[in-house]
């Protein structure tokens, strides 16, 4: 298998919490979180924990559309993160059209110090 790219990002949790207050909570989930996203972050009740949710998947959603650009421009609703309880993170890519990197396999890996998340993804071509 080839490299087709890596990408990395970091999000200063207080940058998502301030996005929430001009924005709203549910506008800004419904904007970057797939459907399925979307039902898991509405099943989190507390804010704080709402906020970090958005901001994993605002990082690894960043990380990977850097590791794709330019073979591929991917929506923040292509890319679906999820976490089963104590494994690694995984990462789905679904493009809503033609693209290069459908069969791409992901590889994420998300790190949480204080008030940042940090976050690269590495995807390879088959």
């Amino acid at each position: 298998m080839a490299i087709l790219g890596i990408g990395v990002d970091v999000v200063h949790v207080p940058r998502i919490a301030a996005l929430i207050r001009r924005r709203g909570t549910e506008p800004l989930a419904a904007r970057i979180l797939s459907p399925r996203e979307l039902d898991d972050w509405r099943a989190v009740r507390d804010l704080s924990a709402q906020t970090r949710f958005l901001a994993v998947r605002w990082s690894v959603k960043e990380a990977a559309y850097k590791a794709l650009f330019p073979v591929d421009r991917p929506t923040w609703k292509e890319f679906s993160v999820s976490r089963l309880q104590g494994n690694k993170p995984t990462l789905l890519y679904k493009p809503t059209r033609h693209s290069a990197a459908s069969q791409a396999i992901f590889h994420c890996s998300v790190s949480h110090d204080g008030d940042y998340v940090f976050s690269t993804v590495l995807v390879e071509q088959p």
